[in-house]
């Protein structure tokens, strides 16, 4: 019985190691190259200090969403109030907060993005805030906006 319990536990754990190390890119530009690279949208997740922990702790901390996320978007974590990031970084974070038209924090976007000539340009897919309900219900209505019905 404590060979069992102690199974479960190890693969539980395991689940729940993995939502913890999602890997979210900071820099647009990587996370556009690997977007490009693999084929996915991005998860533009727009946050700062002070600001609810709901959408984190509620939905990208579950292992629902750690699946999810792997073989549907790249996580792009934009922090508007890094004190790390340089001038020009956080500058941009907010051009593009402004460009998706996010006005209340947090907020995620889902894009795409291509690099021509020095120039990148956004194909907003749409947008999605923290909701009650779950892991599994947000991921149903970003499913909607990744994968629109028509």
């Amino acid at each position: 019985m404590t060979k069992k319990l102690l199974i479960l536990l190890f693969f539980l754990g395991s689940f729940f190691t993995q939502a913890q190390s999602l890997a979210w890119r900071t820099n647009m530009t990587d996370a556009i190259a690997i977007s490009n690279e693999q084929k996915k949208p991005m998860l533009i997740f727009f946050t700062a200090a002070g600001v609810s922990d709901n959408l984190q702790n509620e939905i990208f901390k579950t292992p629902d969403f750690a699946v999810w996320s792997r073989d549907n978007v790249v996580l792009v974590k934009l922090d508007l109030s890094d004190s790390s990031a340089d001038q020009s970084e956080k500058e941009q974070n907010l051009r593009l907060k402004d460009a998706f038209g996010v006005q209340d924090l947090p907020e995620v976007c889902f894009a795409m993005a291509s690099i021509r000539k020095n120039k990148t340009t956004f194909s907003a897919l749409g947008k999605i805030a923290y909701k009650p309900g779950g892991a599994k219900a947000w991921i149903a209505e970003s499913n909607l906006i990744l994968h629109p019905v028509e």
